[in-house]
């Protein structure tokens, strides 16, 4: 059993753990994007197009999956108020899923800089709007959250 100020410093982990993650995946994103103006049709670039933004694609859906499954039930069982803000963040997570799913068709059917960089564009600003709409929203109950779990399972693979 933890003591009252261990339990406070781990709710408190919460809202600094998402801001973290959520900057990491900022990261990534710029990496991905470095990939698809390095590659142009060179080999070795083209696999690390292919490293990068599937790397990112698979940390940002594991991040949403991780929210899905671990945060945002155990965010409604202590503040059932935020019913709404949840159900719009997980419409997000669909949208963005699908981008992601467009993104990865994209690099498999070999589409050019062009096309790469629309859809990296269309995911930067649904991701972005994303991440200000639930640090805005959800940061402050964050601090208060008990929850036992690792950061990996709350917050996906980067935590």
């Amino acid at each position: 059993m933890s003591s009252p100020s261990g339990d406070r410093d781990r709710a408190l982990a919460w809202d600094r753990e998402l801001t973290r993650v959520h900057e990491l995946l900022r990261g990534a994103l710029v990496i991905a994007r470095a990939s698809v103006e390095d590659a142009d049709g060179d080999t070795r670039l083209d696999l690390d197009l292919q490293t990068f933004c599937v790397g990112f694609c698979a940390a940002l859906d594991g991040h949403h999956r991780g929210e899905d499954a671990s945060l945002f039930p155990a965010l409604l069982d202590e503040h059932p108020d935020l019913a709404d803000v949840i159900a719009s963040l997980k419409r997000d997570h669909d949208m963005l899923s699908h981008l992601l799913g467009e993104l990865q068709n994209a690099l498999s059917s070999g589409a050019e800089r062009a096309e790469l960089d629309r859809h990296l564009d269309g995911i930067d600003a649904v991701m972005e709007t994303h991440f200000r709409y639930e640090e805005r929203m959800l940061l402050a109950p964050l601090r208060a959250l008990r929850l036992s779990a690792t950061s990996a399972q709350v917050l996906g693979p980067l935590a």
